[in-house]
């Protein structure tokens, strides 16, 4: 009788223990994820999926990423469809180095595989980054707010009441007026002082002159993205699966055009899913993977170039020769400001918006730190791994060596300041993504052809005056408190400071052509690739397809705004 109390005693306790474990392990996941509908991609049941089950799991509508479109999308569809949401990366919200401002350039340097910020480097040399994280671009961006323009709305066909009912219901959300940071203040005053004028105050409106936007970045610095907008959602009609990397489309080709039927994607162990749409007509396919993920994804699936799926064995489902094709960048310049005293930290607030086609922004106090990488804006460095993406054209071994060297002689003191970014609005030279192999895992190639357009360059020269004559002006050197620099100095400065893989030339402060195509860095404002007209219809449907529609800034033929994420989120709503 001893031996049978004594044993029901450790049943007991074991019991206990594995309850106890069960629990934490829940409580950790729920804090993880935050909201009950968001899961691990393995725990999704494939066997739900065969075509001999009558009781077939499926979904009025399948999005394929959960980004800065993505996330309000389904938060909005799910009121009324079942919908599910499949993110190839992790959950935001108990990342701290996606969470807080003071880590911003933290998260873009780190090229980790389960990072937020998933670097390459186009054929131009330029290090760019992507965002593999649900809420997407507004996990690793600046965090600046604003509306895009009322003549942007028309050129798209976008119906206006609707745009002006979606703006407020994202900005009521995640969207806040910043505190103004004594640098932001001194620019402001510096850019009235050279006559970028009116000042506009406070504003989301896109107006001529100068002005401070909205931010998603609270007053405690603490981040708010558009993963944030699922709270909105029904939770009984939602379902996001995280580390859930949608391989390819599946697609009926019995008809006369292929219609999509559901996805074909991974979890995080590498054991691949089906998931599935009803039959519903109105049931879709949507993606929202971006500017890269998107037209990469299509090819993936057998739409685009025919040349381009035979290159690599893809079986075509549908020959579109413009998938891929008018890829954009906004070329961005910065020109460093040292200062003798630390600054704080601060990213865009202010902006210039200039009627020459330029826009002037600036940000302060991203410098070395003990747990940071020397970066600014994302810029990443040659040393922690960015290089065994597809090398560019420019990057010899030669250039890489003298690229870390110069990145390790740059004194401490000279990251003290801050930059005055110039960004060309509506850049008129495009290029092009084509697949480097069949992994999804891996960089597109892909080629901006910056300044390619004499327009852009002479658009650039513009704006790097118009820089210069900011930190020039009595406003802005009084806060600095530094002798009135010249031009020559600013640009010698900014070109050390400069964090590109584009070999440097010795007129680079003599002329500001040279200086602005060695210098051009990015601000990840990227777009393109599957425009409407040639890739989608007015409605964002795949042209030649049935149920499969794309929400993003793959469709756009210019970035929105002096930022585009207000833009894109609205766009989602």
């Amino acid at each position: 009788m001893a031996a049978f109390v004594g044993a029901l005693k450790l049943l007991i306790c074991l019991l206990l223990w594995f309850s106890t474990l069960f629990c934490i392990q829940g409580a950790r996941e729920f804090y993880e994820f935050q909201y009950p509908f968001i899961k691990r991609a393995s725990s999704f049941s494939s066997s739900s999926f065969s075509s001999s089950n009558t009781d077939e799991v499926s979904y009025d509508y399948i999005i394929v990423g959960g980004g800065s479109a993505g996330c309000p999308l389904a938060a909005t569809l799910s009121r009324n469809f079942s919908v599910l949401v499949l993110e190839r990366g992790g959950v935001p919200f108990s990342n701290a180095n996606v969470s807080f401002l003071g880590n911003f350039h933290i998260a873009l340097a780190d090229t980790s595989p389960s990072s937020a910020s998933q670097p390459f480097v186009s054929t131009d040399g330029v290090i760019n980054a992507r965002a593999r994280v649900l809420g997407g671009g507004t996990c690793i961006n600046a965090g600046f707010y604003t509306r895009a323009n009322s003549d942007f709305i028309k050129r798209v066909g976008w119906d206006a009441r609707l745009v002006n009912e979606s703006y407020p219901w994202v900005e009521k959300q995640i969207v806040h007026q910043p505190k103004l940071a004594q640098w932001q203040d001194a620019f402001k005053d510096g850019l009235l002082d050279v006559g970028v004028s009116p000042f506009n105050g406070f504003t989301y409106d896109h107006i001529y002159g100068t002005k401070v936007g909205g931010t998603i970045f609270d007053r405690f610095g603490r981040r708010h993205t558009a993963a944030e907008l699922l709270a909105s959602a029904n939770p009984k009609m939602l379902t996001v699966l995280v580390h859930a990397t949608v391989q390819k489309v599946l697609f009926e080709q019995t008809g006369k055009r292929p219609r999509a039927m559901g996805v074909m994607f991974k979890d995080e162990n590498g054991n691949q899913h089906e998931a599935f749409l009803t039959n519903n007509r109105r049931s879709e396919v949507i993606l929202s993977c971006g500017a890269i993920g998107t037209p990469q994804l299509l090819m993936l699936s057998g739409v685009g170039p025919k040349a381009e799926l035979e290159r690599l064995n893809i079986s075509m489902v549908l020959h579109n020769e413009f998938v891929g094709k008018g890829m954009a960048d906004n070329p961005m310049n910065s020109v460093f400001v040292p200062m003798t005293r630390p600054v704080e930290q601060s990213l865009i607030q202010t902006v210039g918006i200039t009627k020459m086609g330029v826009y002037i922004e600036a940000s302060s106090g991203f410098g070395q730190s003990q747990d940071s990488i020397r970066c600014h804006h994302g810029i990443l460095s040659a040393e922690i791994g960015q290089l065994s993406t597809l090398p560019p054209k420019q990057r010899t071994k030669e250039a890489i060596e003298a690229f870390i060297k110069g990145k390790k002689d740059l004194p401490h003191e000279a990251f003290k300041g801050g930059f005055i970014l110039e960004k060309i609005a509506m850049p008129l030279s495009t290029g092009h993504l084509n697949l480097v192999n069949t992994n999804v895992d891996d960089n597109p190639s892909v080629t901006f052809n910056y300044f390619g357009h004499p327009r852009d360059l002479r658009r650039c020269v513009n704006g790097i005056r118009m820089a210069a004559k900011v930190i020039q002006s009595e406003k802005f050197t009084n806060f600095t408190k530094c002798d009135k620099p010249t031009v020559e100095k600013l640009l010698n400065m900014s070109v050390k400071a400069n964090i590109n893989l584009i070999p440097k030339h010795t007129n680079d402060t003599k002329s500001l052509e040279q200086f602005c195509k060695d210098t051009v860095i990015t601000i990840w404002h990227y777009h393109g690739g599957c425009h409407v007209g040639k890739v989608v219809n007015h409605d964002h449907k795949v042209l030649g397809t049935r149920r499969l529609r794309i929400v993003d800034g793959s469709t756009f033929s210019e970035s929105p705004g002096t930022n585009p994420q207000g833009t894109v989120l609205m766009m989602g709503r």
